[in-house]
């Protein structure tokens, strides 16, 4: 099977290292040439594109089987969300539109549920995204949805993994902390069980079905607090700033049952372990 990983980044690699284990030929996008063509050394076919650009759609090769539009926001501004995840996703749309494709997998996020009342969110729940970033992940998924493409959605909640431990050290370093909000609900996804998330998705997803990539046990944001600072052996940080952020559960029971997905690391606990010696 020919796939285009479109944001061949941190997660992107990762899925593609998985899909070239499996025998897959892969075509990797990243829109810097010099870091494009650092993909072929594992194995990937570069394609150097800047997809903001509706014309970059003509040279999305013909045969491409599935689509996985993996890219990030360079940045967390709304003009760089709409950037990434408006017209990079269009002119994904316009290459969609080859008699060979046979999926389109957009990596969205659990971000655009903004609820602050520590409700529960699943699969089926409508998004409530307020203004600014939010919105753009909502009017991406509308984008998607209503394409005529065998579009499905994966959404992620945080994610972390090998080379992304930025959770630690925001709790050594203070920034993140307990203190007023600190039991806001948290969620996160290792990237492995993204990754696989995504695969699923791929190989037996519904057209235009929305999926939850995120781990078994959401966590008030006093345990991770407490959980790393015991792992680093320090007192748990506290500050006087209140947290102004969501508070929900983000479930994904409907999504491991449809898919047959076992996480691979079902808790933050089980997943950071291996990188506190590295953090």
């Amino acid at each position: 099977m020919h796939i285009l990983v479109a944001g061949c980044g941190w997660l992107g690699t990762a899925v593609a290292e998985r899909l070239l284990a499996r025998g897959d030929r892969v075509t990797g996008i990243r829109s810097d040439p010099a870091r494009a063509e650092g993909l072929r050394a594992l194995g990937i076919e570069p394609l150097a594109l800047d997809l903001t650009d509706p014309a970059a759609a003509e040279r999305i090769p013909p045969g491409v089987e599935a689509i996985l539009a993996l890219q990030a926001a360079q940045g967390g501004a709304e003009p760089a969300y709409r950037r990434a995840y408006l017209l990079a996703n269009a002119t994904l749309l316009r290459a969609a539109r080859k008699p060979a494709l046979k999926a389109l997998v957009y990596s969205g996020s659990t971000g655009i549920f903004c609820q602050r009342d520590g409700s529960d969110v699943d699969e089926t729940s409508p998004p409530s995204p307020t203004a600014g970033t939010p919105q753009v992940l909502a009017e991406a998924e509308r984008l998607l949805l209503e394409a005529d493409a065998p579009v499905r959605i994966v959404r992620l909640s945080g994610l972390y993994g090998p080379g992304r431990a930025g959770l630690i050290e925001r709790v050594r370093s203070g920034a993140m902390a307990l203190g007023p909000g600190d039991g806001a609900w948290m969620n996160f996804c290792h990237r492995d069980d993204a990754a696989a998330a995504i695969i699923a998705a791929m190989d037996r997803g519904r057209n235009r079905a929305v999926y939850h990539a995120t781990d078994a046990l959401p966590m008030r944001r006093r345990e991770v607090v407490r959980q790393v600072a015991a792992k680093l052996g320090i007192p748990p940080p506290a500050a006087e700033a209140a947290w102004s952020g969501p508070d929900r559960r983000v479930l994904g029971l409907r999504t491991r049952a449809e898919l047959g997905l076992e996480l691979r690391w079902p808790t933050l606990a089980q997943g950071l372990a291996p990188l506190f010696s590295v953090g």
